[in-house]
Formats: structure tokens, C-alpha cells, sequence
């Protein structure tokens, strides 16, 4: 519960941030590049968006005042982003009316502060998240898979269950996990296509979790490559790293084992040229 919880959050952090965006483009797009290095989302580039939510207000703000928000939230190299952060709120854009501009900024307000309350909640949750998933079982197992994280990890653990007779083989799990692919023959006409009714909260953490593994298991990155070599593309490609990865989570869970690398990939190491 905890962990769905926490996704939609992060879900719904994600269209506020879109609306806000969207209206910053409207009126203000000079915010869009002058707080890009602290990220729109962070509550310090947002802080700084409700100080001044116009484009005449923002050009006024001073260096002080500027340095005191990202100083109170103990960012790094805060005076060379202070000089960025004021330099791109005060160079010349077309504006729009000063009405306008603050009926803008007054909706702006209103998503900046919305997402503020969003930070804190989503890193609440994300304590309970945690709690709640050291203290099961197969925590150990799941955090040894590469790509996987407490915070993945509790999302996969969530969707797949923990009883451990629910999928009778790791083909079964793939299925329910959606990462396998659908084979379609009919006469000569044979096809493979990927699944799309499945489980979308599973599906984005299996997403989330092979794209971590390309940059943490040679054997993942290996694997990876591999299918982009067959002329897959970035999304079939990673999602059949996924699918590969599901099937050796199953193992671990059935054999009660941690994740090894050289055994995960034996079946898929490069082979080596005989003397």
C-alpha cells in the first residue's frame, strides 16, 4: 500500500510540474532556463518561483536574496549559481502585459506550492517505504539483483506478492510481469510483439531497474548491447534486459540465494578463443 502510494505521488509530482511548466511558458520561460541548475522541481528553485513569480519581479531580485534560498537548503557552488540564476532572470525576453503576467504568476504560485507540500510528503512516504520493506524477508534477496534499490525494490516486491507458490516457473512470472514478449503465428505469417495489458506500476519499476543494471552489471550491459546490436531499439532492448532480469530474480526466490554475476550470465558470456 505504502509503496503504490508513494508511485502515485511521484505520478502526480509529475503532472503538476508539467502544468507548471506549461505556464511558465506562457509568461515567464526565462524561469524555465534560469532555474534549470536546481532543477524546477526542487523546493529551493520553487521557493525562489513563489519570492518572485514574474518576469519584472524575478529581474529585481538581488544577489542576497538569491544565495539565501539554495544556502538554506546546503546547495553546493551556491555563487556560481547564484550569478547564473540572477544573469537569466534579468536578460531581455519578450514579456507580456503586466495583468497577465501577474494572473500568470498567481496560478504559478498555486502549482509551486502544491509541489512543495508533494516534496515533503513523497519523502515521508518514502521513510515508510523503506521501513516497511527492510523488514520483509526477501529484502536481502531483491536488494542483491542489479539496478534495484530500496525504494524499486519495495515497488517490485509489491506487485509481484511474496507467496512464494503464486508463479509455478519464471516463465509464469515474465508473463504476469508483461516483459515477456506475445508470439503470434498464423500460417506463414508469424509475429512477436510486446505486451501491453499488464501491470503499468510493475512495469516502470522493471523499467527503472534495467535501466540502473546497464550501469552497474557487465553481465546486464552485455546482454543490452547485445540486443541493441540485433537492431532493437532502447525500449525493446531494455525491456528485454527486464525480462531477463525477472527470470533471475525467480531463481533467486526459489533457491533462497542472493544474486551472483558470473552465474546470472553464464549463458550469455562472451566465449573465449582457445589458445
Amino acid at each position: 500500500m505504502v509503496a503504490r502510494a508513494h508511485q502515485t505521488l511521484i505520478w502526480e509530482r509529475t503532472r503538476t510540474f508539467q502544468r507548471l511548466r506549461s505556464t511558465l511558458r506562457e509568461y515567464f520561460p526565462g524561469a524555465l532556463t534560469a532555474y534549470a541548475g536546481l532543477e524546477l522541481t526542487s523546493t529551493d528553485a520553487l521557493e525562489l518561483l513563489i519570492k518572485a513569480p514574474t518576469p519584472g519581479e524575478a529581474a529585481k531580485l538581488t544577489k542576497q536574496q538569491i544565495t539565501a534560498v539554495p544556502a538554506r537548503h546546503r546547495r553546493h557552488h551556491r555563487d556560481q549559481k547564484t550569478r547564473a540564476i540572477q544573469a537569466a532572470l534579468r536578460e531581455p525576453r519578450l514579456g507580456v502585459a503586466a495583468p497577465v503576467a501577474a494572473a500568470y504568476g498567481a496560478a504559478a504560485v498555486a502549482h509551486a506550492k502544491l509541489l512543495i507540500t508533494l516534496n515533503e510528503q513523497i519523502a515521508a512516504l518514502e521513510e515508510q517505504v523503506s521501513a516497511h520493506f527492510r523488514a520483509h524477508p526477501d529484502a536481502e534477496i531483491y536488494l542483491s539483483m542489479p539496478g534495484i534499490g530500496e525504494i524499486t525494490g519495495a515497488r517490485v516486491l509489491a506487485e509481484f506478492g511474496d507467496d512464494p507458490t503464486r508463479y509455478t516457473s519464471a516463465k509464469a512470472r515474465k508473463n504476469y510481469a508483461g516483459t515477456s514478449p506475445i508470439t503470434r503465428a498464423s500460417g506463414r505469417t508469424h509475429s512477436v510483439q510486446a505486451r501491453f495489458a499488464r501491470n503499468d506500476r510493475l512495469a516502470d519499476a522493471l523499467q527503472r531497474q534495467a535501466f540502473s543494471a546497464i550501469n552497474t552489471s557487465p553481465g546486464a550491459r552485455r546482454y543490452y548491447d547485445k540486443q541493441r546490436a540485433r537492431d532493437s531499439g532502447y525500449n525493446p532492448a531494455l525491456r528485454q534486459l527486464g525480462n531477463r532480469l525477472v527470470g533471475i530474480l525467480h531463481g533467486c526466490l526459489k533457491t533462497r540465494t542472493h544474486y551472483d554475476e558470473a552465474t546470472a550470465w553464464s549463458h550469455h558470456a562472451t566465449p573465449t578463443t582457445a589458445a
